[in-house]
């Protein structure tokens, strides 16, 4: 129940942070925390701090809720290009990207541009199209961005401790 009590508030306003409307959010926290009970035993804290684990839980059952609609495979490509790019032996900078604070810390070092690229696309969930109309930017311009903003995340998030 302490577990519950100090994290659970927390996943809902990270999930709301995302744009996660207050009904998901409340089930996909509840989802969590049942995950992390029934799978207690898959946690090494030599690997990640609980924090990072309940987050990271959260995080991939909300993508988990969004994957059956249209503009998932865009936001699928920049994940995959991250893990692609991740070093598989620096667990630290993969951890820091899974920490929502480090992340937040870290977009808003980006230039103004990028860093809102990086949150329609990845918080708020739109495809490249979606937001080169909203935004009146080519496509071509929205992605090569979003290349570079992940690209300077990457390595902002690596020398973060």
């Amino acid at each position: 129940m302490r577990i519950y009590d100090h994290y659970a508030p927390r996943l809902l306003r990270y999930l709301l942070s995302l744009k996660v409307a207050q009904a998901q959010a409340e089930e996909v926290v509840q989802e969590t925390m049942l995950r992390m009970w029934r799978r207690a035993d898959l946690f090494d804290a030599r690997r990640a701090s609980l924090a990072t684990w309940l987050f990271r839980i959260a995080r991939n059952l909300y993508i988990d809720s969004i994957r059956g609609e249209p503009h998932w495979l865009d936001i699928q490509e920049g994940l995959d290009w991250l893990d692609r790019t991740a070093p598989e032996d620096d667990a630290s900078s993969t951890e820091a990207f899974t920490d929502h604070a480090g992340l937040s810390r870290a977009i808003d070092q980006l230039p103004a541009t990028q860093a809102r690229l990086i949150r329609m696309s990845y918080f708020e969930a739109k495809s490249h199209s979606e937001i080169a109309q909203e935004l009146g930017m080519p496509l071509g311009s929205v992605k090569s961005n979003l290349r570079r903003a992940f690209a300077k995340l990457q390595a902002g998030l690596r020398r973060t401790p």
